[in-house]
């Protein structure tokens, strides 16, 4: 009998087994359910169209207003209201609306939601951004956002996994960003379809929470059912005054089976972009210097963290954006922006010629803030280039880390960050 993957642990903890094995059907308790402003209306009537009147726990619902908050447009403010009205009645604890809202994949971390250990759905395919925690986290549907709010259960296939054994350390230019799209480059946007990536190894030590923040959020790209690391000092040192509820640690038995090994040496990370039209589409920097942008988005459930914000600060204090060039930034949570005006990074990004934003999904997804008009360009450190993602179908979104999207913004063409800091 084979041992478990740390997922796999999670998961048949959840369910009150002794253990599961891949490709097992199970019923799991839940310690967290989350939706936004665009998903939650849906799992409202969802869940009012089945008969349910009270929620499982107030306390372990979240509710996030991020996408189209401050709202819009009439149909933004609709659904914000219904939000309002659905935690209202039910008391809902971790409801954030504007003025204490977030990004919700970096707001739940930041307020201490979601723990080590935890399982936790949400309405938002970015959701696995909690296994950066040590959590078992995914995104579901709005129909199964409603059911785990009525009952504290959702039904799960447990995964097969994929070992990512990470050695080395990454160079100052690099970041969690460029191994993800490494990763992503590898492997495809199917590579790891419906599995866990569990990231191991000595060179997980070398990567900050934001780092691995950003890793686990983009596991998605890769079809992944979730991205998880191991807790370590880093995360402990993390949750420590910061976790509502206390960590519970789950480690791989040495013998756990993986579909595949796959070895990163993070010292050989360059700073990687991925072109139109997918994710999987990477190539260094260094190498698309001709390619001209209008735009620059620095923030999202991917990139708007205070270490996102410092390398920006640090490439863009006392330069100019391009001529042409429209830079926005967009702090991730209010705590964030309040950091980032405090150090002077604000001050500093006006003067470069920046805006700056409150905190929202906006640009992301192509639903404001950012709209791109046929045949733009825009170098983002979001988590998505489909056709149309950020506008036109016609303009072209290039993913890449803070420190690319930073450099670009001042050249005014794709350009490795080096170019600029050396």
């Amino acid at each position: 009998m084979v041992g478990m993957t740390m997922t796999q642990k999670i998961l048949a903890a959840h369910a009150g087994l002794e253990r599961v094995e891949a490709g097992q059907l199970i019923n799991a308790r839940l310690d967290i359910v989350l939706g936004n402003d665009i998903t939650t209306p849906v799992a409202v009537n969802e869940f009012k169209k089945a008969g349910f009147n009270s929620v499982f726990d107030k306390d372990r619902i979240a509710v996030v207003l991020d996408h189209f908050v401050p709202n819009k447009d009439i149909k933004a403010a609709e659904q914000s209201k219904q939000c309002r009205e659905f935690a209202c009645e039910h008391c809902i604890s971790h409801f954030y609306d504007v003025g204490k809202m977030g990004i919700e994949h970096a707001l739940l971390p930041e307020q201490g939601i979601v723990t080590a250990g935890d399982c936790v759905i949400g309405a938002d395919s970015h959701t696995c951004t909690y296994g950066a925690l040590g959590a078992f986290s995914t995104g579901v549907g709005s129909t199964d956002m409603a059911a785990g709010m009525a009952t504290g259960i959702a039904w799960f296939k447990v995964p097969n996994a994929i070992k990512i054994s990470l050695k080395g350390k990454l160079a100052p230019c690099c970041s969690g960003k460029d191994v993800i799209l490494t990763l992503i480059g590898m492997i495809g946007v199917d590579g790891a379809l419906y599995k866990s990536l569990e990231f191991v190894g000595e060179g997980v030590a070398s990567l900050s929470m934001d780092d691995r923040l950003c890793i686990c959020n983009m596991a998605i790209e890769a079809g992944a059912k979730n991205g998880i690391f191991p807790v370590d000092k880093v995360t402990l040192d993390y949750l420590n005054g910061r976790a509502k509820r206390e960590p519970v640690i789950y480690e791989a038995d040495p013998d756990a089976e993986y579909e595949r090994n796959i070895e990163i040496d993070l010292s050989s990370i360059y700073p990687t972009v991925s072109c139109p039209h997918l994710p999987e589409n990477t190539r260094p920097a260094s190498e698309l210097g001709n390619i001209k942008i209008d735009q620059a988005v620095i923030g999202s459930c991917t990139n708007g963290r205070m270490e996102d914000m410092e390398i920006a600060y640090r490439i863009l204090k006392g330069k100019k954006i391009a001529n042409g060039v429209r830079c926005i930034i967009i702090p991730a949570t209010m705590q964030i922006m309040k950091e980032c005006i405090e150090r002077g990074y604000v001050s500093a990004f006006i003067d470069a010629g920046a805006v700056v934003s409150t905190p929202t999904c906006g640009p992301c997804l192509g639903g404001y803030m950012g709209i791109l008009a046929e045949g733009e360009k825009c170098v983002a450190t979001t988590n998505r280039n489909f056709v149309g993602r950020m506008g036109h179908i016609k303009s072209e979104v290039y993913l890449a880390s803070p420190a690319t999207a930073a450099a670009s913004a001042i050249t005014g063409y794709i350009t490795d960050p080096k170019e600029v800091l050396s």
